[in-house]
Parts: structure tokens; sequence; C-alpha cells
């Protein structure tokens, strides 16, 4: 029997959730599922550029995991790109550090600890807030 791998930390929930191929409607797309931690290795490695033992210990994971775990992100953001797939990312076995919060009045978008929870927005205080890590959090 396979044991759950460990819990992997991530930085903050992704803004955005789902990308798709401009022009054509999502039913007729097949899908390609991107975990958190696999976002989250490719935020740290490409976009943050950290080198892998540096991307493994920010995620608290040992080194060779981490290229395996880049090494599946990059092949299923390819085969996004290449088959013209949506691509959208799911939960996983993770722990967040942060979380985001999106005004839906004034459009900012705040990071702030996950354990400080927010009813208004820091910026207008309107009340009309969007928790996004609460899809990939456990309940």
């Amino acid at each position: 029997m396979k044991q759950p791998y460990r819990t992997r930390k991530v930085d903050q929930p992704p803004q955005f959730t789902t990308f798709k191929p401009r022009g054509i409607p999502q039913k007729y797309l097949k899908k390609t599922e991107l975990c958190i931690d696999e976002f989250e290795a490719i935020r740290l490695a490409d976009y943050c550029g950290m080198e892998h033992y540096e991307a493994a210990a920010h995620m608290q994971i040992s080194r060779p995991t981490f290229t395996r775990l880049i090494k599946k992100a990059r092949q299923k953001v390819a085969c996004a790109l290449t088959e013209g797939t949506e691509l959208y990312i799911t939960g996983g076995n993770i722990e967040l550090i942060n979380t985001l919060y999106h005004c839906r009045d004034c459009g900012e978008t705040v990071s702030q600890p996950v354990y400080l929870k927010t009813e208004n927005c820091l910026e207008c205080g309107s009340e009309n807030v969007n928790d996004l890590s609460e899809k990939f959090l456990k309940k």
C-alpha cells in the first residue's frame, strides 16, 4: 500500500487557477491537472530563479523529491501548451504559509499569513473579500 507523501510547504495559493487556450470553449478541452505543490515548484525554480536545493529547503522536502516534482510539473505545463489542454491547479497534501485576499470591489489583492483571518479589505474596507486559499485547505 502506497503511503501518502509528506506535507509540502507552499508560500501562498495561486492567484489564478485555470489557464486555457483562447477561443475554445472549456467543454471541448481536455484537462491537465497541476497540483499546487507542482505549481510551487515551478514558481520557485523558474519564476523566482532558485536552485533546486534552495527551493527544496523552502518547501521542506528533499532535493531529489523537488527534482522529481519540478520535472513532473514542467511536463504537465509543456503538455498543456503543446496539446492545447486546459491547465488547472488543484490541491494536494500542502501547508500554506500565507494566503491571498482579493477584494471584489476595489480589485486589490493582499498577502497575509494564513492564521490571520480577514473579514474586510485592508485597502478599501469592503466586506466583499475572497480568501484564495479556501479551495486548497482541508476542511
